[in-house]
C-alpha cells in the first residue's frame, strides 16, 4: 500500500523538527510542571500535565517550516516509564502524546504541504547485544509502545538514536506486531548513532548497519545524534553510494561541551544549514532535520534553505552480504557477476568436531568461544554453528553459544540445525545478518513444513537462506530433478515470502563418490551442471 509520506519524500526534501529536550529545557520547568516530586524529569508525563505545553512546542517548530514533528515519546516504553512508576500507563501516554502532535500537524496541513507525525521510539536504556535485556522482552516492550502512538494517528513510526542492531530488529518486529494487532500499517523509519569512534556504541560500521538493516526492510533508513553534520559526513556518504531507500540525516548543532555550568553546541544555524545544504546536493539526503541542540531557529533556516533544493538522483550500488555486529562480508554487488569466494570455518559443529562437541558438553563455553577465534585467526570469513546432539536441549545450547559468537567473534555466522526452534534460538542473539543453514522441501511447502518456518525466520530476522536441492522425493540427483527442486525453492522464497534472490545460497548437493558405488558415478557430473544452469537460470542467487 502507498502512505503520503512516502510519496513526498519521493516528491520533495522534508525537514524534520528540531530537539525537545533543548526546547524543554528553555522554559526552565519545575516539579509541579511534572505534576508531582516523584514524576519531576519525566518528558512523558507532561503530555498529560501540560499538553498545552507539547501543543506550544510543536507548533513553534511546525512555524518554523517542519514538515515532520516527533510525538513527546523518546522515553516512551514501559522500561523507562517504569522508573517513574508509570509503566502501566504505557499505551495511554503514547497515544495521549501522537494525537496531541496529530492535532498540531493537521491544523497547519494544507494540500500543497500537508504536515506529518513521527512517533518517536528511542533505543531505551538496556543493551540487547550484551544480554541487559531479551530480544522478545524489547520486542513486545516496543510493540506495546506502537500501539499507542497507532491508535494516535502517527504517520510513521521512527525509531531513533538506536545504537545497537539487535534493538533495532527487535524494535522493527515489535513495530509490524503492533501494526498488525491495531490493524494500520505505517512507514517504519530508522536511526542509528554513529559515535566519534566512526561506529556505532558496540563497535559497528555503517556498513555493517546497512547490510543487516537493508534485509529487515525499513523504509528510511538515516542517522541522528551523537555528533554534528560534519562527523556524519563520510557515514552518509556510504548510504548515499549504497543505500536502496531514502536517507535522513538529523544531526546534533555540533558537538557538546559545558559553558558557564550550561550545555553549548558549537555550531551556529547558518553553519548547521551548509552542512545539509551539502548532503541534499551531493549525497541525495531527502530527509533533513535537527537533534540535540537544535532550536525552532535552526529549523526555520533549514526549511528555507532547503525547500527550492535538487537532491543528488543517486545510482546506488547495493552490496548484498551478512554481516556480524561489527562488519560486513560482501555476497557480491547488484552489478558484480563474479563468484565471491567464501571461507566459512566449520569447527564449531558439534557433528564435525569431538573438541567442540565435548567442550559443548561439558558447557565450557570459554573452550567453545576460543574455537570461534581460532578459525577467525586462521581467515574464515564466516562460522558456521550447529549443536544438533542427540538427548540435548538444541534451543537451550544455542541460546548460550549464540549469545557469545554475537559478541566476541568479529565475523557472521552461519546458524546450522535441523531444527528452526534451535535457529531461532540463534537469530534471538545476533545483532548482525546470519545465513540459515537450511531450507528444503523434504516435507513440502506447506504450512508448518521445514521450509516454512525456516523461510518465515528469514523475514523476521533479515536472514539469508541456504537452500538444498531435496524434495519429497529425496535428494535430487540429475540435472532436471536439480533443476526442478531449484526453481521451486526460488519461486517459494520470493513469491511467498518476500525474500530476494540474493538472499538464496544453493546448495545443489551430491553423495560421496570415493565410495565406488557406480550408480553414483554422474552424480557430480549433474551438480556440476546444476551449479552452472542455477547461475544462469535463477539470476541473483
Amino acid at each position: 500500500m502507498a502512505f503520503s509520506y512516502l510519496e513526498a519524500v519521493q516528491n520533495r526534501v522534508l525537514v524534520f523538527d528540531g530537539a525537545a529536550g533543548t526546547w524543554l529545557q528553555l522554559h526552565d520547568l519545575q516539579p509541579d510542571d511534572y505534576g508531582s516530586e516523584e514524576l519531576d524529569g519525566c518528558p512523558e508525563i507532561l503530555n498529560e500535565s501540560r499538553p498545552e505545553l507539547i501543543r506550544q512546542l510543536h507548533t513553534e517548530y511546525l512555524d518554523a517550516g517542519a514538515d515532520i514533528i516527533e510525538t513527546n515519546t523518546f522515553g516512551g516504553m514501559r522500561a523507562t516509564l517504569n522508573e517513574y512508576g508509570l509503566g502501566d500507563r504505557t499505551e495511554e501516554l503514547n497515544e495521549m502524546a501522537a494525537l496531541i502532535a496529530r492535532q498540531a500537524a493537521d491544523d497547519y496541513s494544507t494540500p500543497e504541504k500537508p504536515r506529518f507525525v513521527a512517533g518517536s521510539i528511542g533505543p531505551g536504556t538496556r543493551f540487547a547485544s550484551l544480554g541487559h535485556v531479551r530480544y522478545e522482552e524489547l520486542r513486545d516492550q516496543i510493540a506495546e509502545q506502537s500501539r499507542g502512538l497507532i491508535r494516535g494517528g502517527v504517520d510513521v513510526l521512527l525509531l531513533e538514536t538506536q545504537f545497537d542492531l539487535l534493538g533495532i530488529k527487535a524494535g522493527m518486529n515489535g513495530c509490524r506486531d503492533a501494526m498488525r494487532e491495531v490493524g494500520r500499517e505505517v512507514p517504519i523509519q530508522v536511526q542509528v548513532t554513529i559515535e566519534l569512534t566512526g561506529r556505532m556504541l558496540p563497535g559497528t560500521e555503517i556498513g555493517a548497519a546497512l547490510v543487516a538493516l537493508d534485509a529487515m526492510k525499513p523504509d528510511v533508513i538515516g542517522i541522528n545524534c551523537a555528533t554534528g553534520p560534519e562527523e556524519m559526513s563520510e557515514h552518509i556518504r556510504h548510504l548515499s553510494q549504497h543505500s536502496r531507500i531514502p536517507i535522513s540525516v538529523l544531526p546534533n548543532a555540533g558537538l557538546p561541551s559545558v559553558v558557564d555550568g550550561h550545555m553549548h553546541y558549537d555550531l551556529s544555524a547558518e553553519q548547521f544549514v551548509e552542512f545539509h545544504k551539502r548532503f541534499v546536493t551531493e549525497f541525495g539526503v531527502t530527509i533533513v532535520g535537527g537533534c540535540c541542540g537544535t532550536t525552532p531557529e535552526y529549523i526555520r533556516q533549514l526549511a528555507e534553505a532547503v525547500k527550492d533544493l535538487q537532491p543528488l538522483q543517486r545510482t546506488p550500488v547495493f552490496e548484498h552480504g551478512v554481516a556480524s555486529i561489527y562488519s560486513p562480508v560482501s555476497l557480491g554487488s547488484e552489478d558484480d557477476s563474479a563468484t565471491n569466494l567464501l571461507l566459512i570455518g566449520e569447527r564449531t559443529n558439534a557433528n564435525g568436531s569431538k573438541k567442540f562437541r565435548e567442550a559443548m558438553l561439558d558447557t565450557d563455553w570459554d573452550t567453545c568461544v576460543a574455537m570461534a577465534k581460532e578459525q577467525v585467526k586462521e581467515g574464515s570469513h564466516i562460522i558456521d554453528v550447529c549443536v544438533d546432539y542427540v538427548g540435548r536441549d538444541g534451543a537451550g545450547d544455542m541460546d548460550e553459544i549464540a549469545q557469545r559468537f554475537a559478541t566476541q567473534a568479529s565475523v557472521p555466522l552461519v546458524l546450522d540445525s535441523t531444527e528452526p526452534e534451535v535457529l531461532e534460538a540463534g537469530l534471538r542473539w545476533l545483532g548482525g545478518r546470519a545465513i540459515l543453514n537450511s531450507a528444503n522441501l523434504e516435507d513440502s511447502d506447506a504450512e508448518g513444513s521445514r521450509a516454512d518456518k525456516v523461510f518465515k525466520l528469514a523475514q523476521e530476522f533479515g536472514a539469508a537462506v541456504i537452500c538444498l536441492l531435496i524434495d519429497e522425493d529425496g535428494q535430487a540427483r540429475d540435472v532436471e530433478w536439480k533443476m526442478r527442486v531449484a526453481h521451486r525453492i526460488h519461486d517459494l522464497a520470493v513469491g511467498r515470502y518476500g525474500l530476494e534472490p540474493q538472499d538464496l545460497i544453493f546448495d545443489a548437493l551430491t553423495f560421496p563418490l570415493s565410495t565406488g558405488d557406480d550408480d553414483l558415478r554422474k552424480d557430480a557430473i549433474a551438480t556440476i551442471e546444476a551449479i552452472r544452469r542455477i547461475k544462469t537460470e535463477l539470476p541473483g542467487v
